[in-house]
């Protein structure tokens, strides 16, 4: 069986990894062709195994194929090392690896001027696609865990890069340090937060396999409720952490700072989509309670609407995308919350609808959003800046750029039919679905969070042509006059391809994609929903919205028949400073964060000063006092020493006798 040999999807990119970083110093241009084999051949790999579980009687009986050894043990517990393939791994290791394969393929025109630091970069990107892949084929929590934390470390890493390049200047340089350790820290919040609740199930299932803890989720969930609800919340604090969810959602536009090709990297192949991959493998855990699944659909909700409302006004290409991508991201808890809630309520194939367009809007925003990002990578490499109050008018000189651009801003923007608007209006329909099937506070709930969602949904549109306006249309601006030109084909050749895959990759739902991503074999009819829609006046709203969007975009930044300067009123406008401001999140932050620094640094500063030096200095004066006390007694007389003996026999006798005494001696 093909299967055997799933570990060596994410085994090749670790070996390629540790070649480059062999070999690379010597032959630093050679690192990227490492690495596109590398990330090329799991790909292929991955390919052949998704092909033989589709023939599979596991694929048939809605089942996986798991293999596991002994790994070592803790105490009762066992802990296992193996491999767990069913349709959301074959779906995840496929674009996973195809995309980063893009991303590194477009990397050899984008990072062409790096010298010997090329090695380096491969290096860590080939080691970031090891831990997405072997997150990906885990058959434990504790193998995802690890495999979660190689990418952590991948990330500050790949966000730092530009720490040592001075010829960015020295601020360009202190910012990709400070982003890279703002990332580190903040996810590793929410990484606390996993592993506490790993302990906790592991507590539970006395076992963190996939495939027993699932088995018994139902029976266990029951015993333990309280347990049960907490571990569950406290996992879902990795997610919060990992996909940049409210309120752990900050560190994902300041990683802007790295590469654009690892940005690409971390918002459409790994990294991000590894939080929402968590939710979706542990959905037979989280289906247990419905409460906790409301709770997942809120923080989704409020993420897609509070990032949406932040990419308005910014005026940095790769932040407007940033700020998309945990909106997007939103988008998929959201329907995995509301899917799950409504699993948990017994509407079995409402719920199965809800993973459904969660995945699928993961892999559709993979595509769309890889795109953009590079598309962004190709403007920045020609035109030397992210600022598009200075580009303009590059439609002409970047036509390959500009209109595969195009291509992923109508996808994101939910046009029928591109592929985001498949996904995107499923997981608003599951919003409504769980509003008109939810119980008492919660359907008020879900109704809240479907008015977000359609909202975020026009406010998408309007931000993602508002870049696109900005930076290809109108006329050239400052840096865009002193554009070279469209790039190399090694950088646009990536984009026509995901432009392809933005325009069809939402016809994989009716192509079969629904039976791969079918929770506990309950498979959705693609043909069925996908007529749905166009008989739901609500799809008509969203779309409508979307046009609307766009429309005013254009008014603003191409006819300027609308003042944009209108909104802010000359400065004065709250709303205008909240949203400049990031609501004030960063500076809430900061203040939180510096006060309980302060306040646990004056703690450490007490105890050390007070009690740790205070005993030793404590320690050391009762020494000397003793010492000058017994200094005086040393007077050389035999008569005194006589006398203090004496003394000191007498003390010990009438102390022996009152202890004989209490005792009952006498």
């Amino acid at each position: 069986m093909i299967a055997e040999y799933t570990w060596l999807v994410p085994f090749i990119p670790m070996m390629c990894f540790l070649l480059i970083g062999i070999i690379g110093r010597k032959t630093p241009e050679k690192g990227g062709y490492i690495a596109i084999a590398g990330a090329l051949l799991s790909f292929l790999i991955a390919l052949a195994i998704s092909f033989e579980y589709i023939g599979s009687d596991a694929f048939a009986n809605g089942e996986a194929i798991e293999s596991s050894i002994r790994w070592f043990d803790i105490g009762d517990y066992t802990i296992n090392l193996g491999y767990y393939v069913d349709g959301l791994t074959c779906v995840m290791m496929l674009f996973s690896s195809f995309i980063s394969t893009l991303i590194f393929i477009y990397s050899l025109g984008y990072m062409h001027d790096q010298g010997e630091r090329k090695n380096r970069y491969y290096a860590e990107v080939s080691l970031f696609l090891t831990g997405m892949l072997g997150l990906i084929v885990s058959s434990n929590f504790l193998e995802l865990f690890i495999f979660w934390e190689v990418m952590g470390l991948c990330s500050y890493l790949l966000i730092g890069f530009w720490s040592f390049r001075h010829d960015l200047g020295d601020a360009a340089s202190a910012n990709a340090a400070s982003a890279a350790k703002k990332a580190f820290l903040v996810t590793r919040m929410g990484d606390v937060c996993l592993m506490g609740g790993l302990f906790i199930l592991l507590n539970l299932f006395h076992s963190l396999d996939y495939a027993s803890m699932f088995e018994s989720a139902e029976a266990v969930a029951a015993a333990n409720p309280g347990l049960m609800t907490l571990g569950l919340c406290l996992v879902f604090g990795g997610v919060i952490g990992k996909s940049a969810q409210f309120p752990l959602h900050d560190w994902l536009p300041d990683a802007m700072a790295g590469p654009t090709t690892v940005s690409s990297l971390i918002h459409a192949a790994t990294m991000v989509k590894a939080g929402v991959y968590l939710v979706a493998r542990a959905f037979p855990l989280y289906v247990q309670d419905a409460d906790v699944m409301l709770f997942v659909a809120i923080i989704g909700g409020l993420t897609a609407f509070i990032a949406a409302t932040m990419a308005l006004n910014n005026m940095n290409i790769k932040k407007v995308l940033a700020y998309s991508t945990v909106s997007q991201l939103g988008y998929m808890i959201l329907s995995l919350g509301a899917g799950g809630y409504l699993w948990a309520l017994g509407y079995e194939e409402l719920g199965a609808l809800g993973f459904f367009a969660g995945c699928f809007h993961m892999v559709n925003h993979a595509f769309f959003k890889a795109l953009l990002f590079m598309g962004s990578g190709s403007v920045i490499h020609g035109c030397g800046t992210e600022d598009m109050r200075l580009m303009g008018g590059l439609f002409k000189k970047m036509k390959i750029t500009a209109t595969t651009m195009l291509f992923g801003c109508l996808s994101i923007a939910g046009i029928p039919i591109f592929s985001g608007f498949w996904s995107k209006d499923l997981v608003i329909d599951t919003a409504m679905n769980a509003f008109n099937n939810g119980v008492d506070t919660a359907a008020i709930w879900f109704l809240i969070l479907w008015l977000l969602a359609v909202i975020t949904a026009f406010m998408t549109a309007f931000y993602m042509f508002r870049m696109w306006f900005m930076t290809f249309m109108g006329e050239p601006r400052e840096n865009a006059q002193h554009c070279h030109g469209e790039s190399p084909k090694t950088m646009t050749m990536p984009l026509v391809i995901l432009a392809v895959f933005a325009l069809i990759s939402g016809l994989f739902m009716f192509c079969g994609i629904t039976d791969l991503l079918a929770f506990e074999g309950e498979a959705i009819d693609g043909i069925e929903h996908g007529i749905e829609l166009f008989t739901n006046p609500f799809t008509y709203l969203t779309i409508v919205l979307a046009v609307v969007g766009i429309g005013i975009a254009y008014m603003m930044y191409v006819k300027k028949t609308l003042n944009p300067g209108k909104f802010n009123k000359e400065g004065e406008s709250w709303l205008y400073k909240a949203l400049t401001k990031r609501w004030w999140f960063p500076d809430l932050y900061n203040q939180i964060s510096w006060k309980f620094g302060y306040g646990v640094a004056k703690g450490v500063n007490y105890v050390d000063r007070q009690i740790v030096d205070g005993t030793v200095n404590g320690l050391s004066s009762a020494v000397v006092g003793g010492g000058d006390v017994m200094s005086k007694v040393q007077t050389g007389h035999v008569q005194d020493y006589s006398s203090i003996v004496l003394m000191g026999v007498s003390f010990f006798s009438v102390l022996i006798v009152i202890v004989y005494a209490l005792l009952g001696g006498f």
